[in-house]
């Protein structure tokens, strides 16, 4: 349907919301599986150290490179369309694994899911937006794809070690092909179609900014991360990401009909939902990266042990993600925000306290903090996309999940970074 056209009924509309949340899911899961399956895919590869970085980084970088392309693109040729192609691409990805027998191969196959998990994710959500028009009913669907979300996070990990422990490391990529050729098949049942139906002429110069600018600013970020302050390569990248993210945004608050519509952050409560998808998605990244490290490397955990204790942040986000658009109903999506990164700031004063080597209980319950503060992500996710035309669903979308992308570059990059430098003192003065 395009804008405008007769809502589906209540039916479909679910069928469609558990197509959409199920593909979250998949995607979301797909980031936190490399990082299980990495040893094993080094020690049978034989990456250099630029390969390994590489094959670690090329899914992000191509992923939040597109982000704003492919959602303006879904909003002209049609969301649904989009989406499917992005099961398709996905699920043909994850099946290239089987011949990849190199690094190079492999680089090639996270790119290649990156520009599936793009043209799926921000589609997912401005689907959300045109087929629930009914704002509590749409907030309650927002919570659920969030807790979704948070269910994929919970069994990455877990699903990687478990097929790790009696299947190579081909099999973490290779579960996802079963499940995009049912999502392909339920999308084309269930999922009504939508699309802008006035789009306006296509920016290209703006597409080329926009890609360039968002690889730049996502490869600086982790080069930072890495290498320090210092860094050359981050350095350059940050300035090409000044100069050409500034000049995007420039262009596009001059026209009409911008590829991403910028003038939505003159919206306050869509400006709040933003910087709190921004900063939990910070948190979540920061921490779950350096307990699952701690976990393995100095307390010797198993990737599946592992993913087992880092579980009550995810389960956490499961039950507080649904629960907390009624809240907000209630009390206030600004006070459900407040209260969420309150949450989150907690749970990180609590594992700060906790003394090494670290007490599982203390540790569970910041995890337990910090997962309901990830639950306020389904208010974040409703201030935004219910203050936002249907016909502007794709450039809401696209501001969503490029916070999400930059806000996790931005917690493994600086948390990581501050973990080094505490290491290096500490082995100085050892």
């Amino acid at each position: 349907m395009t804008a405008g056209a007769a809502p589906v009924s209540a039916t479909r509309r679910w069928l469609g919301l558990a197509v959409l949340s199920a593909s979250v899911l998949l995607v979301v899961m797909d980031m936190t599986v490399l990082n299980v399956a990495l040893p094993a895919m080094s020690a049978d590869l034989r990456p250099g150290s630029i390969e390994l970085l590489w094959m670690v980084d090329a899914y992000a970088l191509v992923l939040s490179g597109l982000l704003v392309t492919v959602s303006a693109l879904g909003d002209r040729w049609g969301r649904r369309r989009m989406l499917l192609a992005g099961f398709a691409v996905f699920g043909l990805a994850s099946l290239a694994v089987l011949a990849a027998g190199s690094p190079l191969q492999v680089i090639a196959v996270r790119a290649l899911l990156g520009v599936g998990g793009a043209m799926i994710m921000p589609s997912t959500l401005s689907m959300i937006r045109t087929t629930f028009t009914e704002p509590a009913e749409r907030a309650r669907a927002l919570g659920v794809w969030a807790a979704m979300a948070a269910v994929g996070a919970a069994l990455g990990p877990i699903l990687a070690g478990l097929l790790l422990e009696h299947f190579s490391w081909h099999s973490a990529f290779l579960v996802n092909v079963p499940v995009m050729a049912v999502a392909i098949v339920a999308g084309l049942l269930l999922l009504p179609e939508s699309r802008n139906p006035a789009p306006g002429r296509w920016d290209a110069i703006a597409t080329v900014l926009s890609v360039a600018g968002m690889v730049a600013l996502v490869f600086a970020v982790k080069d930072f991360g890495k290498y320090g302050l210092g860094s050359p390569a981050a350095l350059a990248a940050t300035v090409v990401a000044t100069v050409t993210l500034g000049w995007f945004v420039a262009r596009c608050l001059r026209r009409p009909d911008p590829l991403l519509e910028i003038r939505l952050f003159r919206s306050g409560p869509f400006s709040a939902g933003v910087v709190t998808a921004l900063t939990t998605s910070i948190a979540m990244a920061a921490v779950l990266l350096l307990l699952a490290q701690w976990m393995q490397l100095v307390q010797g955990y198993s990737p599946l042990e592992t993913g087992v204790r880092l579980l009550p942040a995810a389960l956490a986000a499961i039950v507080a993600s649904p629960l907390a658009p009624g809240v907000a109903a209630r009390v206030g999506a600004r006070a459900v925000l407040a209260g969420g990164l309150a949450m989150t700031g907690l749970g990180f004063l609590l594992l700060f306290a906790v003394p090494a080597p670290l007490a599982y209980w203390p540790v569970a319950a910041a995890l337990v903090l910090i997962g309901i503060g990830n639950g306020g992500l389904a208010t974040a996710s409703s201030v935004i996309m219910s203050g936002t035309p249907a016909a502007k669903a794709g450039s809401a979308a696209a501001i969503e999940e490029t916070s999400y992308e930059i806000g996790g570059a931005l917690g493994v990059a600086v948390l990581g970074s501050v973990a080094a430098a505490v290491y290096r003192s500490e082995l100085a003065y050892a």
